[in-house]
Formats: structure tokens, C-alpha cells, sequence
């Protein structure tokens, strides 16, 4: 390389453009978007600007080769380091992904940002505080776990080392339990909601009238109650409501008071299922038939339970009975 490139200014006005464009489809486009589809592929596309803003540092930012080189790998070998560090909740999710659907445009708006930043900066500076933007831009997630996707379909995070939502409900979990309500009983012949979607499996709530101008007659909250884990609605009759939930090791099908949000029984299994994209717990909503509700736990366990009292009538493996194993996503039918 000749002392002219060298004295070359860097040309940063590409990466500028395309950075731009990375943010906008990544983070802008999913936020506006009209169709679920459009969100994807604004996530498509801010993946694979990350590419580009590589190459432009490569061909066209007039760096020294030192730089353009040792940025390239030094990137490749964080961000693979990384990937065998972070939690297993950003490692897994989105088949895999999840890291990269994250790293790559923060990586690529941090480097800019550098790049503008320290172009007057002397040589072995530049080069130094180059090397700290890409490991932390990278490394950073190493720090975090993913708790989930918002309603909007956005990732949320917490610190790697913070106390689990259900680590805390285990540390102040309660043993006492209320009776069940006198009308419990007619759970076999009245169920106002019999399990997932309602009675007629559609989600339509009849006879029912609901106030529609919450600005003059808001809801009031009646009760609060935290509870484990998973991907359970209700299931609600006899003045009683019944889900699933996950608490440690052991896969739950609970039953609480309507009125009071009281615990009235719990049924346990020792089986506890997890994934990236939803985190532990079961993943199907119990159903009510003539007096007993049936419950599908994520592993495969089958229960037929008393509704009023939870004690075991039958119970089955799924999995094991049909020697099909697990499912990626667990066993998930209502």
C-alpha cells in the first residue's frame, strides 16, 4: 500500500446509508408494520445488510488493510465465540438465530458509529478502541437472557443473573388451600367456559352484554394472582377456574376460586418442559367434561383429574404409549 491511500480519508458515507436502512427495516418496519409477514421480512432484511456493511469496509472505506482485515476477523471470531456463551434463550431461539437476529445490526451501528468517531484519532488508538467496540457490540449478550416476545412481537430481556418471575413466586409459594365453592358440583351439567376458545371452540362469549366506553365505566380489577410458568388459558366452571403452569420441576394443573382467585387444589408431575421461543411450562388449556377436566402437559403426561377435588381418575403418557418422543415444541393440543 502506497503513503497516497494512506492519507486517503476514510469514505464512511456508505456505511452511514446502509446502516440507516438496516435500523429501519429491523427495528422501524416491525413497528409499523400492517401484516405479520412485512415484520419478518424487515427482519430478513436487516440481517442481511449486515454483510454489506462488511463489504463496504472491505472495498470501499479507503482503511488501512491492517483494519479492513482485522475488523472482518475480528467480528467472525467474537461473534462465534459469543454464540457458544450466551444463554441458551438467545443461543436457541428463532432456530437459532436469535443472536445473530440481534448482534448483527447492533454490531454494524456500532462499528459505524466508531468509524465516524475516530477518524482523526491516531493510528494504534483507533485500532485500539476498534477492538473494544467489536467485542462488547458482540459480547454484550453474553450478559442477557431472553424472556420472551412482546404482545407486538418484540423480544424482551432481562439481566442473565436476575431472579426468574418464578423463581420468585417459588420462594413465597403458598401450601394452604380453600375449599371449593358449594356450586362446584354443577361443573358436570353448567360450564360457562369448557376449555380452549369456549364451547363452541371459536372464542364467542354469548349472552353475555359488555360495556364498551371504559372512558365512563372502566373494568375494576377484582383479584390478582401470580402464577407459573406456561402457555395455559382457562378452563372455568362450577364457580372454579383450572390451568397449567410450571413451579421448579414439577408440571402443574392448578384450580382457583372464580370469585377470589383463591388456590383450591393442585396436581403435580414431575416433568418440566422448556424451550428458547416461549421459555418452561405447559403449553395447552385444560378442558371440562362431566365432572372432570383433562389436561395435556407439554412432555406428554395426560391427566383425567376430578374437578372438584384433583384427585387422579386416569392418567397417560403420550409420549411414551406411542414411542414418539417429544416434539420440538412440546405437546401443545387443547
Amino acid at each position: 500500500m502506497n503513503e497516497s491511500t494512506l492519507q486517503k480519508p476514510l469514505r464512511l458515507w456508505p456505511g452511514v446509508v446502509l446502516v440507516v436502512l438496516q435500523w429501519l427495516a429491523w427495528l422501524v418496519v416491525p413497528m409499523v408494520a400492517p401484516v405479520p409477514e412485512f415484520k419478518m421480512y424487515g427482519v430478513m432484511v436487516g440481517l442481511l445488510l449486515g454483510p454489506l456493511v462488511a463489504l463496504w469496509w472491505v472495498f470501499f472505506s479507503r482503511a488501512p488493510w491492517a483494519e479492513r482485515l482485522g475488523a472482518i476477523i475480528l467480528v467472525v471470531a467474537a461473534m462465534a465465540a459469543a454464540q457458544r456463551l450466551v444463554h441458551p434463550s438467545v443461543a436457541e431461539g428463532n432456530l437459532g438465530f436469535q443472536y445473530f437476529i440481534y448482534a448483527i445490526p447492533v454490531a454494524s451501528l456500532a462499528f459505524v458509529m466508531w468509524a465516524v468517531a475516530s477518524r482523526h484519532l491516531a493510528p494504534g488508538l483507533r485500532r485500539a478502541s476498534m477492538a473494544a467496540v467489536i467485542l462488547l457490540a458482540c459480547g454484550v449478550w453474553v450478559l442477557l437472557r431472553s424472556t420472551g416476545l412482546t404482545g407486538g412481537g418484540f423480544p424482551e430481556f432481562a439481566w442473565r443473573w436476575a431472579e426468574t418471575p418464578e423463581e420468585r413466586l417459588l420462594a413465597h409459594e403458598e401450601n394452604q388451600f380453600a375449599a371449593p365453592p358449594p356450586d362446584a358440583a354443577a361443573a358436570s351439567s353448567k360450564v360457562d367456559w369448557p376449555g380452549f376458545r369456549g364451547p363452541g371452540r371459536d372464542g364467542v362469549v354469548r349472552g353475555v352484554q359488555i360495556a364498551t366506553d371504559w372512558s365512563a365505566a372502566p373494568p375494576a380489577e377484582l383479584w390478582r394472582r401470580p402464577v407459573g410458568p406456561g402457555v395455559s388459558a382457562f378452563a372455568v366452571g362450577g364457580g372454579l377456574l383450572y390451568t397449567q403452569e410450571q413451579r421448579g420441576e414439577d408440571e402443574v394443573v392448578s384450580c382457583y376460586k372464580v370469585t377470589t382467585g383463591e388456590p383450591v387444589w393442585r396436581h403435580r408431575d414431575r416433568a418440566r418442559f422448556w424451550d428458547s421461543h416461549v421459555g418452561a411450562g405447559p403449553r395447552a388449556t385444560p378442558a371440562l367434561a362431566e365432572g372432570r377436566v383433562y389436561a395435556l402437559g407439554a412432555t406428554g403426561i395426560l391427566n383425567a383429574l376430578d374437578a372438584r377435588s384433583g384427585a387422579v381418575v386416569w392418567s397417560r403418557n403420550a409420549a411414551s404409549d406411542t414411542d414418539g418422543g417429544v416434539p420440538y415444541f412440546g405437546y401443545v393440543n387443547s
